[in-house]
């Protein structure tokens, strides 16, 4: 790329600076603002099926402003419920958790901390966002159809995917979700496959694998988990496809619709399973790594102290991305595999808890004794580690055939999830964005609105799944649209009040993050260069973006990234590109 074209670009419009952009910066900002907005439309979603879960049967007007003929009267149908339900989740897990974590943050972090001046490929780059942007719409539109979006869970599973017949809300919106995921996977690949040639060919002088920041070796082992997995969630989709409009039968078999047997026979549901699970176990880690890499960057920054364990990190990224890979089948004990098969699932997936907890001591001991600095950013950090310890806890029991059996499919598993991989992966982003928001914009987000945001976050989320736990022990199945029917769970009413009131408390503060970040886009406090004090390469580039990153040449990297408060230095920070004395030492 030609240097001069990069730092004196032409005069852009609208069209040049957000659609047609090739600029990895640029387009990071379309990701998260893509993903905040979905982030909104999920949320608001989760609320109104949490209303009527709370109060089952009673009219709320607000329900028939927004949902109009599927909530007449202001009481939620049932067939929207799962739509909603449906909807929510595919959303929050590929759009935001997924696109919106690590489209919005390898796009920002990778070439600026790596030392490029853009991505291998920027044009494919620009693609990716656009067919991101492409399958959101595409979702969204779904919602409009006559008979009504996808409704069989966000795991699709047939044959309520499989027979337009089933249900409403397996007509035209299933084919829509279909294809709205099969757009979002060629968004997915355009981008991991940018990702990992980046990290591996464009790293700047003296930047070697062992210098890398742990975002970037985080970024770079997601990026290879897409491109491993997404591709057979694009074959199980294909399948699905041809099995509910072209007479094949891979996932169906001994169905009858109103008396007559179907034609289609000899498939069986439990191919899909395997072949969903075989990207959505993957998936969670696609979802988390990248989070957990932001939080390991920002602890160290604001604990002063280099990261503890360093090389011990990275190998544990590497075990866990190659344990995602063998643990797909602990989803599905309750389909009657081979109880041995269900011993080995059950081993490889408690091996994952060996690296996981080397990436928790970690933490720990960095923040140990540290001189620590508790902006918004490390306090969502902090509030990651919390949380990843609190939700992995209970991945013990849904990892052990024999205990997961009695809870499977019941709100222990809603609240295993979304503490382990939704809470905390969002907690990551928030801290993400609150960090490298003077990257993003040049500016600051206002910290006094950041630590309402965290406390009232974190408040409320605990106080949204943690009693989904007792639901789950006590056999309340997800899902359901009504409890009403089973005596048994009347006593359960009041704690599902309790959590409704607590989903719509930390929608309230969620509005306190959003007044915060697009105002102070436009209207914060102008950033220093370095604001946080960092070690990072992204640090050194001006506080005005410019495309190319760097107005002269890319700065040599001679040191790791986590030198802070070294013996002997004057400052508490040592930036990578400060060339080693002559009886220094590189710490790892």
């Amino acid at each position: 790329m030609d240097a001069h074209v990069l730092h004196h670009p032409r005069k852009e419009n609208f069209w040049t600076k957000w659609v047609f952009s090739q600029d990895h910066k640029m387009i990071s900002r379309q990701y998260l603002n893509t993903a905040v907005i979905m982030a909104v439309i999920a949320m608001m979603m989760s609320t109104f099926f949490r209303l009527q879960l709370a109060w089952p049967g009673q009219s709320f007007p607000i329900l028939e402003t927004f949902l109009g003929k599927w909530a007449k009267g202001g009481i939620l149908d049932p067939n929207m419920y799962l739509g909603l339900v449906t909807i929510h989740g595919t959303i929050m897990v590929f759009f935001v958790l997924t696109g919106g974590l690590s489209g919005t943050f390898s796009n920002l972090l990778i070439p600026l901390q790596v030392g490029a001046r853009d991505m291998a490929s920027p044009f494919l780059n620009m693609l990716s966002v656009w067919f991101f942007f492409a399958s959101t719409a595409i979702m969204m539109v779904s919602l409009f159809v006559e008979a009504g979006p996808a409704s069989a869970g966000w795991t699709i599973y047939p044959p309520l995917s499989a027979l337009d017949k089933a249900m409403p809300g397996s007509g035209l919106g299933m084919d829509l979700w279909i294809i709205s995921m099969a757009i979002f996977i060629v968004s997915a690949l355009l981008g991991g496959l940018n990702y990992v040639i980046t990290v591996l060919n464009l790293r700047t002088k003296g930047m070697s694998m062992t210098r890398l920041p742990l975002t970037v070796w985080a970024f770079l082992v997601t990026a290879i988990l897409g491109i491993l997995s997404f591709p057979v969630l694009f074959a199980a989709a294909l399948l699905l496809l041809f099995d509910r409009h072209f007479g094949t039968s891979f996932y169906l078999s001994d169905i009858f619709i109103g008396g007559a047997p179907l034609n289609q026979t000899g498939g069986s549901p439990i191919l899909f399973q395997h072949l969903f699970w075989f990207l959505g176990h993957p998936e969670v880690y696609i979802v988390i790594l990248p989070a957990l890499g932001i939080t390991s960057e920002i602890i160290a920054t604001n604990a002063r102290k280099p990261i503890f364990g360093y090389k011990a990190m990275i190998l544990s990224i590497l075990i866990i991305g190659f344990l995602s890979f063998v643990v797909w089948g602990h989803h599905m004990f309750v389909t009657g595999m081979n109880p041995f098969l269900g011993s080995v699932f059950t081993f490889t997936t408690l091996l994952v808890a060996i690296p996981s907890a080397v990436k928790v001591f970690n933490y720990l001991a960095t923040l140990w004794r540290g001189n620590l600095r508790f902006t918004p950013a490390m306090l969502f950090a902090i509030g990651l580690v919390s949380s990843f310890i609190t939700g992995g806890l209970t991945g013990l029991i849904l990892g052990d055939s024999a205990l997961d059996i009695n809870v499977h499919d019941t709100y222990f598993v809603v609240a295993h999830f979304h503490i382990v991989m939704g809470m905390s992966a969002i907690f990551g982003m928030f801290a993400g964005v609150y960090h490298w928001f003077p990257k993003l914009y040049g500016r600051m987000m206002n910290n006094s609105m950041g630590y309402i945001h965290f406390w009232g976050t974190v408040v409320s989320v605990y106080g949204v799944f943690f009693p989904m736990h007792f639901l789950g022990l006590a056999g309340v199945p997800r899902r359901y649209y009504a409890n009403t029917a089973y005596p048994l769970f009347d006593d359960f009413i009041s704690l599902n009040e309790w959590i409704t009131f607590f989903a719509i408390l930390g929608a309230i503060f969620q509005g306190v993050f959003l007044f915060n970040y697009f105002y102070s886009m436009f209207r914060g406090r102008k950033a220093e260069q370095n604001p946080w004090k960092g070690n990072t390469l992204e640090w050194t580039t001006p506080v005005e973006p410019l495309h190319g990153n760097w107005p002269g040449a890319i700065p040599e990297v001679h040191r790791w990234p986590y030198d802070y408060s070294k013996p002997g230095k004057t400052d508490d920070f040592v930036p990578q590109t400060i060339p080693l004395t002559r009886d220094e030492k590189e710490g790892h």
